[in-house]
C-alpha cells in the first residue's frame, strides 16, 4: 500500500518537467554533516531532511525569492531567503548549537519574517509543547501562554481571551480562514481539535489592518501540521487516558508527498465523562464526545503552490445546569445538552511571478448549531454559512521597502430552524481594502499600514412584538477606517525595542443588535441594542527583549482605549426567573502586560527556569470595572532534559506552579474571587526499544487535588469548583 501511494503520486509529477533545483550540504561549526536536519520552504509547503552526510535538495523552486529554513533539536535555526535562482543553485548551511528555542517564521503578520525580524511581537507555540503540559482540551493549552486566560464551562467548553478581552474581540484563524461557529455567546467553544494543528501564533492586540472587524482585541492564528517531505510516507498513531475523567483521545494519520503533491488525512476521536473536583465529586453533565476529521491535498511547482484542506468536527457536549448531583462516569450527554456540526473547506493558493506574488485564500464554513431541552427535537436550530476571501498581492521589492496592498470579505447568512431563536434569519456582508509597507535597514524595521472597512447586516422580522423571541428588522451599515504604525531596532547587541500603535474596530453583532430571549445555560435574558455603534480601539504595545545563550528577559507593555465599548448590564427586572441583561456601551480602557525570564546556567546545560508574571485591568470611564478580567497569575517552571543511555532521547521532566491571584477588581455583578496555587508536574521522551521507537509523556496537573474556582468559569455562581487532580498519560508512534 505505502509504495502504491507512492508511486500514484510519482506518476502525477513525472508528467511535470522540473525547472529549479536548490541543494547543499548542512554541517555543524566542526563541519561535520548534521543528519536528520528539517529543510522546509513554508511557502511552497515543500519539505525533506538531509541524509547521512548531511546533503539535500529541492526540486521545482520559484525563479523568485523563496525562504528555506533549517531546523535541528539542539541548533539555532537558520533562515535564508533565496533570490534569482538558476536552474542549479548551491546553498551549504553551517548550524550553531542554541539553547533556546528556534527563531519561528511567523505566518500571521503581514510579511511572514521570522520573529527576530519581525515589528510585532508574536507568541507562536507549537502543539506538541502544549500538548507535553498534559492539558486536555486546546483552549486549555493556550491559557498556558502569558496574556491568554480562558472563560470556562467545566472542560467541555473554553473561549479564549486576550488581555482581558474575549468572544468576538477575538478572532480565530484555521487553515487560513477565519472560523465563524456563532461564538458570541457565552456557552458556544472554538469548535477545534488540536489534532493536525502543527502550532498556534497569538497576536496581542488590534489586528484590524490584515483582518478587519472582530480582530479589535488579538488573533489566534492555528497552523495546520505540515504534509510529508517529500518521497515520504508517513502514519502516525496516538492516544492518551485522562484520570478525572475516565477520558480518552485517539488519533490516527497518514500522509505523503512527492516533489509536487502532497496528501495527508488525520481522523481524531475524544470522549471523557463528568469532570471531578477535589474531594471526588463529579459535576453533573460536562461530559463531552468529539469527532473530528481533517485531510488536505496539494500540488507546487515553480510556478505556483495550491493547497486544498477540508475539516470536520462534530461535537456533543452536556450543558450543566444542575451542579453536583447524580454521580457516574456515563459518557452520554444527558440534556440539555448541545449537538454541533462544523464543516471547513479552505483553498489556499500562492502565485509567483518574477519580483512578487499573490497570495489569494477561500474559505466556505457551514456551522449546525443545535440545542437540546428534554428530547431529542431541538429547540434551538441555528445554521450559519460563511464564505470569506483574502487576496494579498506583495508587489515587487524597491530597495529595502516590501509593498502589500489586498482586499478581503466575507458573505454570511444564519437561519434558524427551531422553536426558539435566539437571533433572527440575518445576512451580513464585510468588505475592505488595505495597503502595507515595510521598510528595513540594518537592525531597524519601520512598518505601516491603513485599511477601510464595511459591513452590513440585515435581519428579517420575526415573532410577535413585545414577546420573547420576536425580532424587528434591521438594515445597518458599519464604516471604519483603521492603521497602524510599528518600529523594531536593537539597542545593542541581544537587546530589542519594539514600540507599536494601532486601531482596531468591532461591527457589533447579530446577538448584541438583536437578542431577545433567554441563552442556555446563562440564566439570564438578553435584550438587544439595534442602536449599538461600531467599537473603536488605540493600543499601543511596548515590547523590550533581552536574549543572550544562557539568559532570556522580556517585558510587554500596553495600553488599550476602547470607545464605545459594548457589555452587558442587569436591569433589576425578572422574567420567568431569569434576570434581565440589556446591551449597553460605555468608553472604556485595559492596561497591563507580562514579564519574564528564562535563565539556561552553564554548565548545567540539562536544567531550565521559566518565569512569567501577567496582568490586565479593565476598567469603564466612570471607574467601574469592566466584567471578565481575568487575575493576576504568576507562572513558574523548572525543566530539566536528559538522555538515558540508548532507550531513552529528548527526555524532558517539568516542576510547574501557577500562582493565581485574588481577583477584586470586579463589576457590578461580578463577585470577588480567592486566589490559588496549582503544582503539576510532566515526565517524558523518545523510547527507543530496538527498531521501534515513540513518545510518551505522562502528566500530574494540580497534582495536591486543590479545591478552587477560576475568576472566569461560568460555574462560579453556583458555586462550583473547578477540575480537581488528573492523571495524564499519552503515547504517540510514528509507523
Amino acid at each position: 500500500m505505502k509504495k502504491f501511494i507512492i508511486a500514484l503520486f510519482l506518476g502525477f509529477s513525472a508528467m511535470l518537467q522540473a525547472q529549479n533545483t536548490l541543494s547543499g550540504t548542512v554541517t555543524d561549526l566542526k563541519n561535520q554533516p548534521v543528519k536528520g536536519v528539517s529543510v522546509y520552504a513554508s511557502e511552497l509547503h515543500k519539505g525533506t531532511t538531509t541524509d547521512d552526510n548531511g546533503k539535500y535538495a529541492f526540486s521545482n523552486i520559484p525563479n523568485r525569492n523563496v525562504r528555506i529554513s533549517f531546523t535541528f533539536l539542539g541548533f539555532a535555526t537558520q533562515n535564508k531567503t533565496i533570490s534569482s535562482l538558476q536552474n542549479e543553485t548551491t546553498l551549504n548551511i553551517i548550524l550553531e548549537e542554541a539553547i533556546f528555542e528556534m527563531d519561528e517564521v511567523i505566518v500571521s503578520t503581514a510579511f511572514n519574517k521570522i520573529q527576530s525580524q519581525n515589528v510585532m511581537k508574536v507568541e507562536h507555540e507549537s502543539i506538541k509543547n502544549l500538548q507535553r503540559k498534559g492539558t486536555a482540551t486546546l483552549i486549555e493549552g493556550l491559557a498556558t501562554i502569558p496574556g491568554v486566560s480562558q472563560v470556562s464551562t467545566g472542560t467541555s467548553i473554553g473561549k479564549p481571551v486576550i488581555r482581558g478581552l474575549s468572544g468576538n474581540r477575538v478572532l480565530v484563524y484555521s487553515q487560513g480562514v477565519r472560523i465563524e461557529n456563532q461564538q458570541f455567546g457565552d456557552e458556544h467553544g472554538l469548535g477545534l481539535n488540536d489534532s493536525g494543528i502543527g502550532s498556534v501564533e497569538v497576536i496581542k492586540g488590534p489586528a484590524s489592518l490584515l483582518y478587519g472587524s472582530d480582530a479589535l482585541g488579538g488573533v489566534l492564528y492555528f497552523n495546520p501540521e505540515k504534509f510529508a517531505d517529500a518521497n515520504t510516507f508517513k502514519t502516525n498513531f496516538s492516544q492518551k487516558y485522562f484520570s478525572n475523567t475516565a477520558g480518552s483521545s485517539s488519533s490516527l494519520g497518514l500522509k505523503t508527498s512527492t516533489d509536487n503533491w502532497k496528501f495527508m488525512a488525520r481522523g481524531s476521536y475524544n470522549t471523557h465523562a463528568d469532570y471531578k473536583i477535589s474531594g471526588g465529586d463529579r459535576v453533573t453533565n460536562t461530559r463531552y464526545n468529539e469527532t473530528d476529521f481533517k485531510t488536505g491535498i496539494g500540488y507546487s511547482n515553480a510556478k505556483f503552490s495550491s493547497v486544498l484542506r477540508y475539516n470536520y468536527n462534530e461535537l456533543d457536549l452536556g450543558i450543566p445546569e444542575n451542579g453536583i448531583e447524580k454521580q457516574t462516569t456515563s459518557k452520554k450527554t444527558e440534556f440539555p445538552k448541545q449537538g454541533i456540526f462544523n464543516h471547513l473547506l479552505s483553498l489556499n493558493n500562492v502565485f509567483f511571478f518574477e519580483k512578487s506574488k499573490l497570495d489569494v485564500d477561500l474559505g466556505y464554513i457551514a456551522n449546525d448549531r443545535s440545542e437540546f431541552e428534554d428530547s431529542n427535537v431541538a429547540v434551538l436550530h441555528m445554521k450559519l454559512k460563511t464564505f470569506n476571501y483574502n487576496a494579498k498581492y506583495h508587489l515587487p521589492k524597491m530597495g529595502k521597502i516590501e509593498t502589500i496592498v489586498g482586499i478581503q470579505g466575507m458573505h454570511q447568512t444564519n437561519i434558524n430552524s427551531g422553536e426558539e431563536y435566539l437571533i433572527p434569519d440575518a445576512v451580513t456582508n464585510d468588505f475592505g481594502v488595505f495597503g502595507t509597507a515595510n521598510y528595513e535597514w540594518n537592525t531597524n524595521v519601520l512598518q505601516a499600514g491603513l485599511r477601510f472597512d464595511n459591513r452590513n447586516i440585515i435581519t428579517d422580522a420575526q415573532g410577535i412584538t413585545g414577546e420573547q423571541g420576536s425580532f424587528e428588522a434591521i438594515n445597518k451599515s458599519y464604516d471604519s477606517f483603521n492603521a497602524s504604525l510599528g518600529y523594531k531596532t536593537d539597542l545593542v547587541d541581544d537587546l530589542t525595542l519594539r514600540l507599536n500603535v494601532a486601531s482596531g474596530f468591532r461591527a457589533p453583532n447579530l446577538a448584541e443588535l438583536t437578542s431577545n430571549g433567554v441563552h442556555e445555560g446563562t440564566n439570564r435574558y438578553e435584550v438587544g441594542n439595534s442602536d449599538l455603534k461600531t467599537e473603536q480601539n488605540v493600543q499601543t504595545d511596548l515590547n523590550l527583549e533581552y536574549k543572550t545563550d544562557h539568559f532570556e528577559f522580556f517585558v510587554n507593555g500596553f495600553y488599550n482605549h476602547i470607545n464605545n465599548y459594548i457589555y452587558t448590564s442587569p436591569t433589576g427586572e425578572m422574567v420567568a426567573e431569569n434576570a434581565i441583561f440589556d446591551y449597553i456601551q460605555n468608553n472604556a480602557k485595559l492596561y497591563g502586560g507580562e514579564i519574564g525570564l528564562h535563565f539556561h546556567p552553564h554548565p548545567l546545560d540539562w536544567l531550565h527556569f521559566e518565569t512569567s508574571f501577567e496582568t490586565v485591568t479593565g476598567e469603564k470611564q466612570n471607574g467601574d470595572y469592566l466584567p471578565l478580567i481575568p487575575a493576576n497569575n504568576w507562572n513558574n517552571t523548572i525543566r530539566t532534559e536528559f538522555k538515558i543511555k540508548n532507550w531513552l532521547e529528548d527526555g524532558f521532566a517539568t516542576l510547574n506552579v501557577s500562582s493565581t491571584f485574588n481577583q477584586k477588581n470586579v463589576s457590578g455583578f461580578e463577585t470577588e474571587s480567592n486566589g490559588y496555587n496549582l503544582v503539576n508536574l510532566g515526565f517524558g521522551g523518545t523510547v527507543k526499544l530496538g527498531k521501534t521507537a515513540f513518545d510518551v509523556n505522562i502528566n500530574g496537573n494540580n497534582l495536591f487535588d486543590k479545591r478552587y474556582i477560576a475568576h472566569l468559569s461560568r460555574l462560579k455562581t453556583d458555586g462550583i469548583p473547578n477540575i480537581g487532580r488528573n492523571i495524564i498519560l499519552g503515547v504517540n508512534f510514528n509507523l
